[in-house]
Order: structure tokens, then C-alpha cells, then sequence
């Protein structure tokens, strides 16, 4: 527990160049994997800065996974998704260090589910496929550009959390 405590203790003072969270009218590139029921998905997307403290943002993801019955029967699922979301960034009320930044937010997102089974391919579509959700996240920033992000939520094919790589453009 003291490594964990002096490590944290250090990202927040030891680095103070980073700036964060993202500002208005700049964009940030997000990536990295998630973590769902049906297999390890991937995603990438594009943040942008609205006004203070808000920003709104695109995503795509990708996952497939295979599933073995023991009867004979098995089957591989692939599930593209594309998201729209919105997030409000804490640091300001909170006065949060500048090289982290905490945010909340909702999504909506639309999904596209295939399965091929026996040789055959089932897509599945139709109003099933869309999802609203509302995720919880935080990133933290080694300089000026570069940071890590981890996030929690619901309502979207990376639902369970994800983590990855954030880059300001």
C-alpha cells in the first residue's frame, strides 16, 4: 500500500508539466481495449474540446469472440459498434493537478452483431442495436500530449471498462 501511495504521490507532483483535461477547440486521440463478457475488444476515437470543461467525441470498436458447445454446434461472433459521446471534466471544480483529469459523461451507440454458425452467417440488426449508457473515467498525462486513460460504464460493446493510450493532436 506505501508503493502505491508514494507512486501516486509522485505522478501528482513530481510531473507538473502535463496539462489536462482537454481544452476547448483542441482534440485528443483515444485507444486501447476493453473488457466484456464476449471477448477483449479494441476501440479508437476522437475527443473534442466544446467549451470549458465539456467535450464531445466519436468511437469505433471491434470484438469477436468463439464459442465451443461440446455439441457439435460452434459458433464465432464479431460485434462492430460506433458511439457519439459527451463528458464533463471535474478538474476545475475539484481543483484536480493539471496532469489528471476526471470526467463523467453519457454515450450513444449503435452495434452490429454477426454470428456464423454451421457455415452459416446471421447478422443481427434493428432497434436492438442501440444503447445509451453514462461512463465514469480518468486519464493521466506524462507530458503535454502524451497519458494513459481508464474508464467505467455501461451501454456500449466496451461496457465492462477499458484502457488505453490518449494523444492530443
Amino acid at each position: 500500500m506505501k508503493k502505491i501511495t508514494l507512486l501516486l504521490a509522485f505522478c501528482s507532483f513530481g510531473l507538473t508539466f502535463a496539462q489536462a483535461p482537454l481544452e476547448e477547440g483542441n482534440l485528443q486521440l483515444n485507444a486501447g481495449f476493453g473488457v466484456s463478457g464476449w471477448g477483449t475488444p479494441i476501440y479508437a476515437g476522437l475527443e473534442y474540446g466544446v467549451a470549458p470543461n465539456i467535450s464531445v467525441g466519436g468511437e469505433l470498436s471491434y470484438q469477436s469472440y468463439n464459442h465451443n458447445s461440446g455439441f457439435g454446434s460452434d459458433y464465432k461472433s464479431s460485434i462492430v459498434g460506433i458511439q457519439a459521446n459527451g463528458n464533463y471534466h471535474f478538474n476545475e471544480v475539484f481543483n484536480i493537478p493539471s496532469e489528471w483529469d476526471f470526467y463523467a459523461g453519457a454515450n450513444l451507440n449503435y452495434f452490429s452483431w454477426s454470428t456464423k454458425l454451421d457455415g452459416e452467417t446471421y447478422d443481427y440488426g434493428g432497434a436492438d442495436n442501440f444503447g445509451i449508457g453514462l461512463q465514469v473515467g480518468g486519464r493521466y498525462f506524462f507530458d503535454d500530449r502524451f497519458g494513459v486513460n481508464l474508464q467505467i460504464g455501461g451501454g456500449n460493446v466496451v461496457s465492462g471498462g477499458r484502457i488505453g493510450i490518449t494523444y492530443k493532436l
